[in-house]
């Protein structure tokens, strides 16, 4: 019996170079950096960019179907808990060193621009490297507070290895403190730190939840023997969990966690037995110590959650270039070019609003003398639990934008999404982030945020665009009022009242930046940057009467 012939074939969807096919972030670089750093970091960003799109990317998709493997036993009866890191992570693993993700953001020479171009770094290697970022985010945050700590030893320990350019003299941080009695309330931490006759500390204690655990040091919570209940009686520790040997140390890896998405990522959950411990800033107060490294792992969120719908939306729009459906491309299809125009519009409000974030962070960490902590302060669970929220939005249409296709694992298309998810519930669910903001606002008011966003829109000279800054101020005075309506109404509505202050924030974030395209880049991004504003800013915070400057062709 003779075969019927085969149609033609759908070819994959491809990537380019994922820096230079990147307005947004090309954009965003010649608005905040000097024209000599740019040129200096140009050829790097640009390879990287390549790397992202070709081998990496080829690399990520052959090693779709591996994932790290826990070994409890050796084959004589010995307990060695050992876990083997799939391919891609033990290569991103020696690209992050070499590229200097962390030992770029504390290059001093780089003075208030280290935070801008660390986070390029990152924004081009995260979705090409399996979610590496996890480890990365907490290398960062381990870096900040120990450089901050004033613990020479541990500093001097551990600091020269978290900042290495060297694959085989870098360390990344584990951050231990999920426990199963308390979640996100870590005031109820069990964990129980003792001296023992030698004078060390040992931790005794079960993490439910610690990821990237083949890291080579960790921060944790545990509370002191005889210290009070609550947060106020825990305290930071230093852990170093594996010997010279590399056999850990009264450290039990209990198993490794059957997650929904980042399953690249070893998570486990621990049994510490008297692990070797020190304590980093005292013994008390350990939340309040940590609060820099939840601080910087939230940043690193929100760029992630942008770096993923970057990818979805970079294939689902080189898919829509080739894809035949009724006698036409994906592309030419109006309704489907409305769908990837709405897309990219929410992706470039978060975007900006992210890498906003980023550079007020290198402003406060070099002393710009316009740097407010207190608008750090509130823009970080804000934006953290607003991009967190679009990530997934936006990748659920982008799997739409594939069809079948986009339903089926050997693609390596459901693994975006699956991945997406986690960014709404690793630190802070959407409900905890937005009391955390609402705390944030008692403590400093809504005043610098106000101010930051009045000073945005005064910044604006483009007609078209000041058009947003008319219309967005009366917005502005509506927050104000949603604030006076009373603790207990405020905190039910919290969730709503952070979504709308994220959604303002973004909005004028893509503005200003749009504003900035008119004079310092190329007339095809500064038209696109133009377009994605004045679109989010009528079909998503449905200002009326602005008027429509879309070109179809604008955002792709």
């Amino acid at each position: 019996m003779t075969r019927p012939p085969l149609s033609t074939l759908q070819s994959a969807p491809a990537l380019g170079n994922q820096f230079l096919e990147d307005w947004l972030l090309r954009a965003w670089l010649e608005s905040q950096l000097p024209e000599e750093l740019l040129r200096q970091y140009h050829p790097i960003l640009a390879e990287l960019g390549r790397q992202s799109g070709d081998e990496l990317y080829r690399m990520q998709q052959a090693d779709r179907i591996h994932e790290p493997r826990l070994t409890q036993w050796d084959a004589w009866g010995k307990r060695i808990d050992h876990i083997e890191l799939t391919a891609v992570w033990q290569h991103a693993h020696k690209l992050a060193a070499e590229q200097g993700l962390i030992a770029t953001g504390y290059d001093t020479s780089l003075g208030e621009h280290a935070r801008t171009l660390q986070f390029a770094l990152a924004w081009l290697f995260i979705p090409s490297t399996d979610f590496y970022g996890c480890p990365l985010a907490m290398t960062d945050g381990a870096a900040r507070i120990l450089s901050d700590a004033d613990n020479t030893a541990l500093a001097e320990r551990a600091l020269p290895h978290l900042l290495s350019r060297d694959p085989q003299q870098f360390w990344t941080s584990g951050q231990w403190m999920t426990e199963t009695v308390g979640g996100s309330d870590i005031s109820r931490t069990e964990t129980v730190a003792r001296k023992d006759e030698n004078g060390q500390w040992r931790l005794t204690g079960r993490k439910w939840f610690t990821s990237a655990a083949t890291s080579e040091i960790a921060l944790t919570l545990a509370r002191p023997e005889g210290n009070p209940a609550g947060s106020r009686g825990l305290a930071l520790f230093y852990i170093e969990p594996h010997d010279a040997s590399g056999r850990l140390r009264n450290i039990e890896v209990l198993r490794l966690k059957d997650k929904l998405g980042t399953r690249k990522l070893p998570t486990a959950e621990l049994w510490l037995r008297d692990a070797p411990a020190e304590p980093v800033c005292g013994l008390e107060r350990g939340v309040a110590a940590i609060a820099p490294m939840l601080n910087l792992t939230r940043t690193w969120n929100a760029v992630t959650a942008c770096t993923l719908m970057r990818r979805g939306l970079a294939l689902a729009g080189d898919y829509a270039d080739r894809r035949q459906a009724f006698g036409r491309r994906l592309i030419d299809l109006p309704l489907h070019r409305r769908t990837l125009t709405d897309l990219n519009a929410d992706w470039a409000a978060a975007s900006a609003a992210a890498l906003s974030m980023v550079a007020e962070l290198g402003r406060i960490e070099h002393a710009h003398p316009e740097a407010d902590p207190a608008l750090l302060r509130m823009l970080t669970p804000m934006i953290k639990l607003g991009t967190a929220r679009d990530a997934i939005s936006v990748l659920s249409e982008v799997l739409e934008c594939f069809g079948g296709a986009g339903y089926v694992e050997d693609t390596g298309l459901p693994q975006l999404l699956r991945d997406a998810q986690v960014l709404s519930i690793w630190e802070g669910t959407t409900n905890v982030l937005a009391l955390d903001l609402l705390r944030a606002i008692d403590q400093v008011g809504l005043e610098p945020w106000l101010t930051a966003q009045r000073r945005a829109l005064d910044e604006i000279r483009d007609d078209a665009l000041t058009q947003i800054g008319k219309h967005t101020l009366p917005v502005l005075e509506q927050i104000t009022a949603q604030f006076e309506l009373g603790e207990e109404r405020t905190i039910r509505n919290a969730r709503t009242l952070a979504l709308n202050l994220y959604r303002t924030t973004a909005l004028i974030a893509l503005a200003r930046l749009a504003d900035r395209a008119q004079t310092r880049c190329d007339d095809s991004t500064a038209a696109k940057l133009k377009a994605a504003a004045l679109h989010f800013a009528t079909v998503r915070m449905r200002l009326e009467k602005i008027e429509q400057h879309i070109v179809d062709h604008a955002l792709f």
